[in-house]
């Protein structure tokens, strides 16, 4: 039996382990894209260079709700071309060209479930007042790496080796709110990127509003510096050749408490396996790709707390 969605939605726990999305939330991304697709395939269609008159050559094999789950399936499995193509009866190259389709759909959707935070609405715990001194993180950022491909090109392949992780990989830069909504995907760089210079580069500083607080582990230790009309907080470090204070134990606990957040947000966007997963694509649409997992988990998330 070819997987549809008609045969695939009879079986609940199945559809979300394949694609990271209850019917329900499958159902409302449904609603959002399919006008962006209409609106991209009219566009295609008419385009000046068409040899063929619209409505002439081959109908799709599958129709637009299916389309979007073979490209949900593939960013939560990353299956190789030829076996996604099996699983649903068509070509790997046809599977090549739905995703070429539906990916830049999925990438402005994820775009647009990223909102700026609304200072005036913290959904958070408050700190204890032993620790009131915390400053308050509106915004908590952090970046993750993905192991690619080596190029071909030594000299290539020295800009994408992180001494960190021993391989070559890019980095994603991710701003989230206390909630763990993402806020804010900064376009993919070289893996040995350092991740303060990732953040001046990406802008987003400049994007926040003024009274908007941003936090980050010790990697963005200098923030304060970028922002210095707005707040800005990263870990303590352990004055050197002393021990550490008492006060800093307790901040730096708090901080960690409000921080985690963003290592959960990371955590289930790289349960897709095609942000965790070796890159196979040469580093084609990485940014694309990380936009529209944000998007897929900001809809999980929106059902949990927000609705």
């Amino acid at each position: 039996m070819m997987l549809r969605y008609d045969a695939l939605s009879h079986y609940p726990r199945v559809f979300q382990t394949l694609t990271g999305l209850r019917l329900a939330e499958f159902e409302i991304l449904l609603d959002d894209v399919l006008p962006r697709y209409a609106e991209a395939e009219a566009a295609r269609l008419s385009r000046p260079t068409r040899q063929r008159d619209i409505g002439a050559g081959h109908p799709f094999e599958l129709d637009g709700r299916d389309q979007l789950l073979l490209s949900v399936i593939w960013l939560r499995q990353y299956p190789i071309h030829v076996v996604l193509g099996y699983f649903f009866g068509v070509s790997h190259s046809t599977v090549g060209r739905v995703l070429a389709r539906w990916l830049p759909i999925l990438e402005a959707s994820g775009r647009d479930t990223m909102r700026q935070p609304d200072p005036g609405r913290k959904r958070r715990r408050s700190l204890e007042a032993l620790v009131l001194a915390v400053p308050e993180l509106t915004v908590i950022i952090d970046s993750f790496e993905q192991r690619v491909q080596r190029p071909r090109d030594p000299k290539v392949a020295d800009d994408y080796y992180s001494g960190k992780k021993k391989c070559h990989t890019l980095k994603s830069q991710v701003a989230v709110s206390p909630a763990g909504r993402i806020l804010d995907v900064a376009d993919s760089v070289l893996g040995p990127t350092a991740d303060i210079t990732l953040l001046t580069a990406s802008g987003l500083l400049n994007r926040l509003p003024p009274d908007v607080e941003v936090g980050g582990d010790l990697a963005y230790v200098g923030i304060d510096k970028l922002r210095p009309e707005g707040g800005a907080a990263t870990p303590r470090r352990k004055p050197r050749g002393q021990p550490r204070p008492t006060e800093d134990v307790l901040y730096n606990r708090a901080f960690a408490q409000e921080r985690i957040v963003v290592e959960h947000s990371i955590g289930r966007m790289r349960r897709y396996q095609a942000l965790h997963q070796v890159d196979r694509h040469h580093r084609q649409q990485h940014t694309a790709r990380t936009c529209a997992v944000a998007g897929l988990v900001n809809r999980q998330l929106d059902r949990r707390y927000f609705a």
